[in-house]
């Protein structure tokens, strides 16, 4: 028995207690968010008894936010992007820029220097993706037009960090600190760092706009027609996983940014729906493990070390990001409403900060106790989180029972963008509704199918060939060999046997007797009409009705029936019957 295993260790323990207390603290009418990030602190180094592997539990983190940034752009399209960037675009540059000064006006009278300044501001400038999307999932304001910008608004906040991560190596000498050895962006000019940074985030957006849609759905549908949901659910997660990893290795990206353009690639694929529910659980799962290794981290000494620190730097993050959100929202001509959810949604810190103050310290630019205070208002800040947003609500009420006249502002550009976004939906509803349409005419056209399950309907829509046919053409030759079942979804055909001609409609099928026989047709089949067809192949045929016995025995009863109504016709019995 092997006793060494940290990764399983740390998994178990870290869902047992973020289980046991995140139950409590719903209990306690608390947020679950807040327990996860206390079972985060009783398995961390200060706490007595068992003590997690930080190193693995902030991996395993990274996971559940790939995960759960993939299931965003799942529900999100590069159409939502466009549509909120008249707000999202201005509103977060001018939110990390004047939150950086602030944080650069903190450290100046802590007496740190410029390069700490500008590092503490930036940590505290870019919001939590985990933390904002759960915010808005409890709200119900994923899809609306509050939660679009909101994205929309993280994702150019992630875009913006990834520039920084790459220019703070650069610039390390120049703010106090000292490049890290063996850096390439030091040994390069920062202009050219600048471009090399922009050319690869620019290659990165090209790839997955144009090449993305044409080979992840694609890719989808090969795998789904295999008929394996154990295959499809990996390459799912192995798509997620895989375009993050090689994004963040190839490109500089984020993992989380990587992962959201997966996801929005994926979404133009049928099957997007089918992935979302696959990755949901994982989703789930490891977004847990976020707030649990943030509880790792945490040094509650701080709180008596810099008690001032922390809270300064909690204001500027509740305070005074939430200000300036809600005035830039308001300025553009947007609603109060959406303004008070920007800001409250956005009243955190997160995942980039930790990297951005692990990366100031790596430099020698952030003090330690710098790192200690943004580690505390970030707990700090995502705990109160569901409270502010809360109060963003209340006070959203509040403005529009003492000022009704509130209620017009923004409201010509808000429409605007409520349209723009209900046309994006709108097609994408008429899309998931003729996908569901495709499946109850299969149904209906074809009763043998009625009680086939509907993954196993979607699973059919993907292995049919479909096939058409001239009037006069001939369909199915006799003495060919027994390649496929024909399904008549349009038209007529007329079976030729010998002495007589069978007409079918739509709804028919044949075919299927050579196909269960392994023999040759025995019959010309004809199109009379302009005919549609779904051909379901031999290989397809018999792997689709290994996993549905019942059909393949009904199927089977049909053909005996029919070989035996042929059987009669040839004795000169008027009975009718069917080849194939």
């Amino acid at each position: 028995m092997h006793h060494d295993v940290p990764l399983i260790a740390t998994i178990a323990v870290s869902f047992g207690f973020a289980a046991i207390l995140g139950y409590l603290a719903d209990r306690l009418q608390l947020p679950p968010l807040v327990g996860y990030l206390l079972a985060g602190i009783l398995m961390g180094p200060i706490t007595p008894g068992f003590v997690a592997d930080t190193g693995l539990a902030s991996q395993l983190a990274e996971i559940g936010v790939i995960l759960l940034m993939f299931g965003v752009g799942l529900h999100f399209s590069a159409r939502d992007l466009l549509a909120v960037r008249g707000v999202a675009i201005p509103g977060a540059i001018v939110q990390i820029l004047v939150a950086t000064l602030l944080g650069v006006g903190l450290a100046e009278w802590w007496g740190w220097s410029l390069g700490a300044g500008i590092v503490f501001g930036l940590s505290l400038s870019v919001a939590s993706t985990v933390v904002l999307l759960k915010a808005l999932e409890e709200r119900n304001l994923v899809n609306a037009a509050s939660g679009r910008v909101a994205v929309g608004w993280l994702i150019v906040e992630d875009l913006a960090m990834v520039l920084a991560l790459v220019l703070l190596p650069a610039l390390a000498e120049l703010l106090g600190g000292h490049a890290p050895s063996g850096a390439h962006g030091a040994a390069m000019p920062l202009p050219l760092t600048i471009a090399l940074t922009l050319l690869q985030v620019g290659a990165f957006a090209a790839m997955a706009i144009f090449l993305g849609p044409k080979v992840v759905p694609w890719l989808l549908i090969r795998v789904a027609r295999t008929g394996s949901r154990e295959l499809f659910t990996l390459t799912v997660l192995a798509l997620a996983l895989g375009i993050a990893f090689g994004s963040a290795q190839i490109f500089g990206v984020s993992f989380a940014l990587g992962a959201f353009f997966a996801g929005v690639v994926m979404s133009e694929s049928s099957l997007s729906h089918r992935a979302a529910a696959d990755s949901l659980p994982l989703q789930n799962a490891f977004s847990v493990l976020f707030f649990v290794s943030v509880g790792m981290l945490f040094d509650p000494s701080i709180l008596l070390r810099q008690p001032l620190g922390v809270l300064s730097a909690l204001l500027l993050i509740i305070v005074g990001k939430g200000v300036i959100s809600f005035v830039v929202v308001t300025l553009l001509r947007y609603p109060i409403g959406m303004g008070l959810t920007v800001a409250g949604g956005l009243a955190q810190i997160g995942e980039f900060s930790f990297i951005l103050a692990g990366l100031g310290v790596t430099l020698g630019l952030l003090p330690t106790d710098g790192q200690d205070i943004i580690l505390a208002s970030a707990i700090i800040s995502i705990t109160l989180n569901p409270i502010v947003c809360a109060g963003a609500e209340a006070l959203h009420g509040y403005i529009q029972r003492r000022w009704p006249q509130s209620a017009r502002h923004g409201h010509a550009n808000f429409d605007l963008l409520n349209d723009e976004l209900d046309n994006i939906r709108a097609i994408t509803e008429a899309r998931e509704h003729q996908h569901q349409l495709e499946m109850r005419e299969l149904s209906e056209t074809f009763p043998l199918f009625a009680n086939v399950d509907e993954n196993s309907q979607e699973e059919l829509l993907l292995l049919f060939r479909p096939k058409s046919a001239l009037p006069g053409e001939r369909v199915m030759r006799k003495g060919d060999r027994g390649g496929g079942m024909y399904f008549l979804s349009a038209g007529a055909v007329e079976v030729q046997l010998p002495d007589d001609a069978i007409r079918l409609e739509p709804g028919a099928f044949f075919g299927e007797m050579a196909l269960l026989s392994g023999g040759r047709r025995n019959a010309d089949v004809v199109a009379v009409d302009f005919c549609h067809f779904f051909v379901l192949e031999r290989r397809d045929f018999n792997m689709f009705t290994a996993k549905h016995p019942a059909l393949r025995q009904m199927v089977s009863e049909m053909a005996r029936e029919r070989t035996e109504m042929n059987v009669m016709r040839q004795k000169r019995v008027p009975s009718p019957g069917i080849a194939s």
